[in-house]
């Protein structure tokens, strides 16, 4: 993966530009060491590594705006970082940049149940938000797989979901305000604790922009009361293309479950092994889960189910207690551990029209044989967020490149059926150079030209999100 050549003139001024951090940061907070930035190499993308010039770790939007202002007028690159579980690249840095981690800003800084928001620092972890206000009976609905560790601050940049976005949307469905310092360090609030904010649409533009267009620092979350109850059915198939028609079909009823999770035989077989969840020997399972009353369950769960024998599954089996559900719950949430356990993987999120899933998961079963690699499936079904795992061997020469080819042709794929790159992990470095196949080279230009109006010098998360042949023309003039 191609980056841009360190700026010489910046790490040429390394000793000046740390002593400069050292009359704005305490020292705790400053790492500078070569062994010690290693720490901030790379994120999840395990793949690509370059340790930063430095990292810092303020404590306040206040501290983060001093040390954006510094950066600004020392021309460093700065890249965001929450909590480091990007799968995409996010926030790898380059080796003239600063790492601007906000693992230390992590306080619950107002709750508002009558109004249903809280307002958070953004170092706080996902999971963490509901347990904040589930003793009041709320919770904050995006629930990605990783929310035990990630941080509120990548889920803005990335728009991430989780299983339960079928029902309750993305980050973006569930943010309603955000405090955000600019490269200059100028501090803008964007939305608030109301439905919706007046003017431009920029809270939408912030949500999702990878830290190239500022640092957000505090969020104003939607909270929403727990349901009443919720219960998953489990559905094995004979085959991957006969779940995806059921998927279709129960997305066409207009049931609307709170989650449709899809396995495949690998995930199948790998959780089998690391969890022991009872799962059924079948080549795709489905988990639906739906929410309400005990009698609305038995209702939607009746019509799923009804859906579910017109494709002759191999088990349905609906939980009749928590221990059950929980069971059924439990390989799905192991899945990407114990993928990791069997092989080493690259984990993709392209999305497409529920429609094409029985196409598209047999275009990748042709594709697995085609490359030689292995590909597990496991995904958010109901909105056609795919995350096929592909198996490669990172010690093995060529494998990673191989991979990378073939998950390249599962995106173009993806957009070819209508879809688009990313659902929820973002573009990064992973999809950088696959954005033109998305987007027509004016389509881009408006993208960038808007990161000209809030970061005009191009420093903030360099070399991420736009092909650096249409990008670096634009950050060099910019220096």
């Amino acid at each position: 993966m191609e980056m841009p050549k360190p700026n010489p003139k910046i790490l040429a001024r390394k000793a000046e530009f740390l002593a400069q951090l050292a009359n704005i940061l305490p020292p705790d907070a400053i790492i500078s060491d070569p062994f010690e930035t290693r720490a901030y190499e790379c994120d999840a993308l395990t793949a690509y590594k370059c340790p930063p010039l430095a990292a810092v770790l303020p404590s306040s939007t206040a501290e983060v705006a001093d040390v954006l202002r510094l950066c600004h007028r020392m021309g460093v690159p700065v890249v965001p970082r929450g909590a480091g579980t990007s799968l995409a690249g996010g926030a790898l840095p380059t080796a003239d940049s600063v790492i601007l981690g906000v693992a230390r800003m992590n306080e619950v800084l107002e709750t508002d149940y009558d109004n249903r928001f809280v307002r958070v620092q953004t170092g706080r972890t996902n999971l963490s938000v509901t347990r904040a206000v589930e003793e009041h009976g709320f919770f904050y609905a995006p629930d990605p797989s990783s929310q035990l560790a990630c941080a509120i601050a990548g889920n803005i940049a990335m728009n991430s979901g989780g299983a339960h976005c079928l029902k309750y949307g993305v980050t973006t469905n569930n943010l309603m305000g955000v405090t955000m310092v600019l490269m200059d360090g100028t501090v803008a609030e964007l939305g608030g604790a109301h439905l919706d904010a007046g003017g431009l649409d920029l809270l939408g533009v912030v949500c999702g922009s990878e830290g190239q267009l500022g640092v957000v620092t505090e969020a104003t979350l939607r909270i929403l009361h727990k349901p009443e109850g919720a219960r998953p059915v489990l559905i094995g198939f004979d085959s991957n293309e006969v779940a995806g028609h059921c998927v279709s079909d129960i997305i066409k009823a207009g049931v609307l479950p709170v989650a449709i999770e899809f396995m495949d035989r690998p995930c199948i077989r790998a959780t089998e092994a690391f969890a022991g969840a009872g799962y059924p020997d079948c080549e795709a399972l489905l988990i639906v889960e739906v929410e309400g009353s005990e009698d609305e369950i038995d209702v939607q769960l009746g019509k799923i189910s009804e859906i579910a024998r017109t494709h002759n599954p191999v088990e349905l089996r609906q939980s009749n207690s928590a221990d059950e559900s929980a069971r059924i719950w439990l390989g799905r949430k192991s899945a990407f551990g114990a993928m990791g356990q069997i092989n080493d993987y690259m984990c993709l999120d392209g999305t497409i029209p529920v429609s094409q899933l029985p196409y598209v998961l047999r275009r990748i079963g042709e594709m697995s044989a085609e490359f030689g690699l292995g590909v597990g499936n496991v995904f958010h079904a109901g909105d056609g967020n795919m995350h096929p795992l592909i198996l490669f061997d990172a010690n093995k020469p060529g494998d990673l490149e191989k991979c990378e080819a073939f998950g390249a042709e599962i995106l173009k794929l993806c957009v070819e059926v209508g879809g688009c790159l990313t659902g929820e992990h973002g573009v990064g470095v992973e999809k950088r150079d696959l954005m033109s196949h998305q987007y027509a080279p004016e389509d881009l230009d408006i993208q960038m030209a808007i990161k000209d109006v809030f970061d005009p010098k191009w420093l903030l998360n360099p070399a991420k999100v736009f092909p650096l042949a249409a990008s670096e023309p634009r950050r060099i003039a910019a220096e």
